[in-house]
């Protein structure tokens, strides 16, 4: 996987179902190679038949513009218009800053309650219903400092699925930190504050996530050489550590 450390979004660690300041990243590349097509077709394939997700669960966002990839997911994988959300640049299209390589993204969304409908009024945004677990960005595009788009000659895929977020829907848990990567701290922790996680009030059980994120989190900085300071890489492991206390 790939190891990723990330604050600026702290406030809702433990608030949320979903948000961490440690994550891990499965996913692919490509440079030149295959593109959109596959891309999506393996992202399907590895969705619904290696990890086994039901079908009709899977909901699918694409950017507003990209016909192609409407095109490849309804009726080359087969997912239900109903099922398919057309999203502006703000979610589905990917830029690494003001210039360079970018492109439209295609996201994957786990449908907890599916008895809820599939109407044009259904939102990908409701947290209550829906979690994003895959996202497939094509980098077909160059912006130049006067914000014009052209075609890169070799486009490019990359792709991320939260290793945290498909646990929760394989282990049928009601947020990231009950699964089996987080929830034996947050155990431990309600062990040693002699405190009932299950029955614990809910200002208590997001205490108890916020230690279990961050202290996961301060783990995997120690072992990869990062110490506690007042700068750069240690002050993360050193608010990391003042916020669990």
């Amino acid at each position: 996987t790939q190891k990723c450390v990330r604050t600026n979004d702290i406030e809702n660690v433990g608030v949320t179902a979903r948000h961490h300041t440690f994550f891990e990243m499965l996913g692919n590349f490509s440079f030149g190679d295959y593109f959109k097509k596959e891309a999506i077709s393996w992202a399907w394939e590895l969705s619904t038949r290696v990890y086994g997700l039901p079908p009709e669960r899977v909901w699918v966002s694409v950017y507003e513009d990209d016909a192609e990839a409407l095109a490849l997911w309804r009726d080359g994988v087969g997912v239900h218009p109903s099922r398919i959300r057309k999203m502006g640049a703000a979610d589905n299209f990917w830029a690494s800053g003001p210039t360079g390589p970018c492109g439209p993204c295609s996201e994957l969304y786990y449908d907890f309650h599916p008895e809820r409908g599939s109407g044009p009024e259904v939102s990908l945004e409701d947290d209550s219903r829906f979690i994003e677990f895959y996202n497939l960005v094509f980098m077909e595009l160059n912006r130049d400092a006067g914000g014009a788009l052209t075609p890169l000659a070799a486009k490019n895929i990359d792709t991320g699925m939260g290793l945290e977020r498909m646990a929760q829907i394989l282990q049928g848990v009601p947020n990231n930190y009950e699964t089996d990567l987080i929830f034996p701290i947050v155990a431990k922790a309600a062990e040693l504050a002699g405190i009932d996680y299950a029955a614990a009030p809910p200002a208590a059980q997001t205490a108890l996530k916020v230690i279990g994120d961050h202290v996961r989190a301060v783990v995997y900085l120690l072992s990869d050489g990062v110490l506690p300071s007042n700068v750069g890489r240690g002050y993360v492991v050193r608010r990391l550590l003042r916020r669990v206390i």
